[in-house]
């Protein structure tokens, strides 16, 4: 019997060319799996072979826990009753018993079958993987053996096989068997069965692989691919950097009349493909791959790794893409999360916050970094500095309790200069805010504070801009400019 195990590991492991530990341990757990079938309840078994006699022995185990975590008296053992078979037992130890050994025939051989052909696979396939993983993240061709609904296995030749998940596909691919492939070599971890050869053409290592076939600049260093962001079968850009001068990186790559960069496009399924020069400074690279969209500004958080990037009304459209296509690669290229926003918008925005600031600034005699912290903490008026709490005022870094009391006063000091200037104004002068109706003395401190301090500064606003200026429903933000607009309609 021992000398039948010895026979059994020393000719599977000339047969399949795996190492004789590999088949021991496939048997050891084809033992154990045939054990088992002795217990009508669940239970540990180990076995464990002397390579060098070939005699085995099987162990039943339990492991030690407590009351929370007993679950089933064939694999667990409570502490007490443990202690009791061994004085030294301790929650996650384990309590053994030496069992009679299976007979290694005919019966135990067809019953550990299975495990023993599922382990040396196992090892076949880990012993495939490894001498492939030189050429792991390269292109390599295969020929496709077998199709399914949702993978295809292609052969790559000397009996070593790799499977395509349909969903590494490119869209709107399809092959049969017998059809020849390119695709980029992967390692697949699958969960309880070791690694596999995994393919894809999804990848963005697909189109690097690519132009270092179709561009020997590329092959020789000479250009360098920097970046690459994918939407696999629709859009892809590609950023590259040349180590010589001399050279047109972004012209070597699309070759004479376009062949280079269409062969690569051809093998995509006429992919587009946009070639950049690659910038260190994120805003220049954004600036390259987001052409030919025009950008007028970009403000970078650098701590938040967020640009905001100002377009022209015209290029908005352009600049974001079909579905958000080209933001969304612009921003997988450069690294940075994107905001893309109308230049005129940000203008208006820019216009307003500086009026806020300026305000700030005179009314509470705060420096220019003060006001800007009030207005980023959501302090951007005189009242809601008004009715802010000490308490939340002192939490700014830089206030105290003393001086967030002062800012309130000053505060309430200036809306009442402001009021009263408002009143005097609403005597002498016509084109007084509070001479439209529906415009009191609250409603004409907060526009006076956005710099609207007539009738006709209120009747020249749009809907839109007066409900960013003052919170309340578009309906009377209409009805209010409507009254401020009558005297124009009503002078003689």
């Amino acid at each position: 019997m021992q000398n039948d195990i010895l026979l059994v590991a020393e000719s599977v492991s000339g047969e399949k060319g795996l190492s004789q530990d590999i088949i021991f341990d496939a048997i050891e757990s084809g033992l154990a799996s045939a054990t088992k079938r002795r217990y009508p309840e669940p239970s540990n078994i180990e076995v464990s072979i002397d390579k060098s006699t070939g005699e085995y022995k099987s162990l039943r185990f339990w492991e030690v826990v407590d009351e929370e975590n007993f679950e089933d008296p064939g694999l667990h053992m409570l502490v007490e009753e443990a202690k009791k078979k061994d004085p030294n037992s301790e929650l996650g130890s384990r309590i053994e018993e030496k069992i009679e050994n299976i007979e290694f025939g005919r019966i135990a051989a067809q019953a550990a079958k299975q495990v023993i052909v599922q382990k040396v696979r196992e090892a076949e396939r880990a012993k495939i993987v490894d001498q492939y993983r030189s050429v792991l993240g390269e292109l390599v061709n295969g020929t496709v053996k077998k199709v399914t609904r949702e993978f295809l296995i292609v052969d790559l030749g000397d009996g070593a096989e790799a499977v395509l998940p349909r969903t590494e596909l490119i869209p709107g691919e399809v092959y049969r068997i017998g059809d020849r492939l390119r695709a980029v070599l992967q390692e697949e971890e699958r969960e309880n069965r070791g690694s596999q050869l995994a393919l894809s053409r999804r990848c963005p290592e697909m189109v690097k692989e690519l132009f270092r076939l179709e561009v020997p600049e590329i092959a020789e260093q000479v250009i360098e691919v920097k970046a690459i962001a994918r939407d696999a079968g629709l859009r892809t850009k590609i950023a590259v950097k040349t180590n010589d001068n001399r050279i047109d990186p972004v012209g070597a790559c699309v070759g004479m009349r376009g062949s280079r960069v269409q062969a690569v496009s051809s093998e995509l399924g006429n992919e587009r493909i946009d070639i950049v020069v690659w910038d260190d400074d994120p805003a220049k690279l954004l600036i390259n791959a987001m052409g030919p969209a025009e950008i007028d500004s970009i403000v970078l958080d650098e701590e938040k790794q967020v640009m905001e990037v100002a377009v022209s009304e015209d290029s908005l459209a352009q600049a974001i893409g079909r579905n958000g296509q080209n933001v969304r690669l612009c921003s997988q290229i450069t690294g940075w999360k994107l905001n893309v926003v109308d230049k005129d918008l940000v203008k208006e925005g820019e216009e307003a916050s500086s009026i806020s600031l300026s305000n700030l600034m005179d009314n509470l005699d705060v420096d220019k970094d003060m006001a800007n912290v009030l207005i980023s903490l959501g302090f951007s008026s005189l009242n809601l500095i008004s009715s802010a709490k000490v308490s939340d005022l002192s939490k700014i870094e830089g206030l105290d309790e003393e001086i967030a009391v002062l800012l309130i006063n000053r505060a309430k000091e200036a809306l009442l200069t402001l009021a009263m200037e408002i009143s005097s104004d609403n005597e002498n002068e016509e084109n007084d805010l509070l001479s439209v109706e529906g415009v009191d003395m609250s409603l004409a401190l907060l526009l006076n504070q956005k710099g609207i301090k007539t009738r006709d500064d209120l009747a020249e606003l749009s809907v839109d801009e007066l409900c960013d200026y003052v919170e309340m429903e578009e309906e009377i933000a209409g009805i209010l400019i409507m009254k401020a607009r009558e005297h124009w309609f009503n002078e003689d």
